[in-house]
C-alpha cells in the first residue's frame, strides 16, 4: 500500500526541480544544446525579477524596490542575452509565450513597451499571434500598464489576490487593501478582452471555512476566466519561514484539505473545470491547450527558451538557467552578475540538470498525470517505444491506493497531487534536491 504521508509535501509544477540544478561543467554552448531539437512550437518566457514588495510567502528569484536606474540595465542586458540566445537557436518558433516574475508591471508602461520590443525584435516572435500570459499584481494593475500588455497581445492576465480579506492578506505577509484588489480587477476588466486568471491561498492563519467561503464568493463576482487555487506553503528564506517548511502538522494539513475540497465543490457548481490540483477554468471559455490535431505548445513535448535572470530553458535533455536563491542578498548578487556579464556568457548554459532516457520518461509522466485529463498512454509509447506501465511499475500501487483509475487520477489522487508528484520523483534526483543547500 501506498504511504503517501502529508498531502502536502510541494507543488511538482516542473520536473526537476531546480533545487536539483547544479553548475554545468564545462558549460555547453546553447547552439549544441538545441541543436536537432524540434523548434518549431515553442515556449517563450521572459523573466522580470522585480516587485513593490516581497511577499511572506515568496520564495520566487525577485527584489523588491531596485536601485534607480537598474531596470534599464536590466532590459539593455535582456536585449543582450535575447539576441545571443536567438542566435544560438535559428529559425525557432514560439507557439505560447508568457512574462513572469516577480512582477511585469512593476515595470512603467514606458518600459513594458520596451521590454515586448525587445523580445520581438531579437527573437521574432509576433507575441499577438500566440497566447500570451501576464503576471500583475493589486498595486501595479494600473489602466496604462494595462493597456500596453492587452495592445501588445497578452490574452491572459494573472493577478495574486491570496485573499479578498485584509487581515488574511497581511496574515501572509501581504499588506494589501481591499479597495486596491477591486480597482485592480476592474482595471483589468475594463482594459480588453484578456482572460483574467485570479489566484488564491488556503491554509492562512487565522482563515476558517466561512473566510475562505467569503473570498471564494467574492473572487466569482468578477466572473474570472481562471482561478489557481494554492495551498499555503511555508519556505525555508521567506517571510514566513519561522513556521516548519513544508506542512506535516497534521491539523493544519486537514485544514487545507478541507478547504480544498470545498473550494473544488464550490467552483465546480459555478460552472468551472476543475484542470489539475490548482487549476480550475470557466466551461464557457474557450481552452488554450494543443488542439487535437496536435498543434500548438505541448509542455510535455516541446521546449521552453526563457529570457532573463531568474528564467529557465527546457530541451529534451537539458534544463538549465542562471543561479538561483531566495535570501536578500544572495538575489542581489546574482542580478548584479548577470548585469555585468559579456555577451558571450549568453551563449553558454550555466546551471542545470541534463535528462537521460530514464528522466525524459519520468518528466512526462509527471507532467501528465498531475492534470485531470491525466496521461495518455498511447502517445506516450508513440513517444518512448515503452508501456508507461513497463517503465513506471509503482503507478499499480497508486490504482491499489485509490489514487489513479487506468492513468487518470481520481477526486482523491487530485487531491493528494502535493504528495503524489514528490512520491515519484527519482532517486537521483530526490538525491540533488536533498543536497541543495538553501540561500
Amino acid at each position: 500500500m501506498v504511504k503517501l504521508g502529508s498531502p502536502y509535501q510541494g507543488y511538482l509544477y516542473a520536473y526537476p526541480h531546480k533545487t536539483a540544478y547544479r553548475p554545468l561543467d564545462p558549460r555547453p554552448r546553447l547552439a549544441d544544446v538545441w541543436a536537432g531539437e524540434d523548434t518549431g512550437a515553442l515556449f517563450l518566457y521572459a523573466h522580470v525579477p522585480y516587485c513593490e514588495m516581497r511577499c511572506g510567502f515568496c520564495n520566487l528569484f525577485t527584489r523588491a524596490n531596485p536601485p534607480e536606474g537598474q531596470v534599464a540595465a536590466y532590459l539593455a542586458q535582456l536585449r543582450r542575452q535575447a539576441r545571443r540566445v536567438a542566435a544560438a537557436v535559428p529559425g525557432a518558433r514560439y507557439a505560447r509565450a508568457a512574462i513572469g516574475g516577480g512582477t511585469p508591471t512593476h515595470l512603467s508602461a514606458g518600459q513594458l513597451t520596451e521590454l515586448f520590443d525587445l523580445l520581438e525584435d531579437a527573437t521574432g516572435a509576433d507575441l499577438r499571434a500566440v497566447p500570451m500570459s501576464v503576471e500583475t499584481s493589486p498595486a501595479t494593475a494600473t489602466a496604462e500598464r494595462l493597456a500596453v500588455l492587452v495592445e501588445r497581445g497578452a490574452t491572459r492576465i494573472s493577478i495574486g489576490v491570496q485573499s479578498f480579506l485584509d487581515a488574511e492578506a497581511h496574515a501572509a505577509g501581504r499588506p494589501q487593501r481591499r479597495a486596491e484588489v477591486d480597482r485592480a480587477l476592474a482595471a483589468i476588466r475594463a482594459a480588453g478582452e484578456a482572460d483574467l486568471n485570479l489566484d488564491l491561498i488556503y491554509g492562512i492563519p487565522g482563515q476558517t471555512r466561512e473566510t475562505w467561503e467569503a473570498s471564494l464568493t467574492a473572487a466569482l463576482r468578477w466572473r474570472p476566466e481562471e482561478l489557481y487555487l494554492y495551498p499555503l506553503y511555508v519556505r525555508p528564506m521567506t517571510g514566513l519561514g519561522r513556521r516548519a517548511d513544508g506542512g506535516g502538522d497534521p491539523l493544519w494539513d486537514a485544514q487545507r484539505l478541507e478547504l480544498y475540497r470545498h473550494a473544488a465543490a464550490r467552483l465546480a457548481g459555478a460552472g468551472y473545470e476543475q484542470l489539475s490540483m490548482r487549476q480550475f477554468r470557466r466551461r464557457d471559455t474557450a481552452s488554450v491547450e494543443p488542439a487535437p490535431d496536435g498543434t500548438g505548445y505541448c509542455c510535455q513535448d516541446d521546449g521552453m527558451v526563457g529570457l532573463g535572470c531568474g528564467a529557465r530553458s527546457y530541451s529534451s535533455a537539458l534544463h538549465y538557467s542562471f543561479d538561483y536563491a531566495v535570501g536578500v542578498r544572495q538575489v542581489r548578487g546574482i542580478l548584479e552578475d548577470y548585469l555585468s556579464r559579456p555577451e558571450g556568457d549568453f551563449d553558454v548554459a550555466e546551471v542545470g540538470f541534463a535528462l537521460d532516457g530514464a528522466e525524459q520518461r519520468r518528466r512526462w509522466l509527471l507532467k501528465s498525470l498531475l492534470r485531470a485529463e491525466g496521461l495518455d498512454a498511447h502517445r506516450y509509447l508513440a513517444r518512448f517505444g515503452t508501456a508507461v506501465d513497463d517503465d513506471f511499475p509503482a503507478l499499480a500501487r497508486l490504482r491499489d491506493a485509490g489514487y489513479l483509475d487506468g492513468h487518470r487520477l481520481t477526486a482523491e489522487g487530485l487531491a493528494h497531487s502535493d504528495a503524489i508528484g514528490p512520491w515519484l520523483i527519482s532517486a537521483g534526483v530526490r538525491a540533488a534536491m536533498a543536497g541543495h543547500v538553501t540561500r
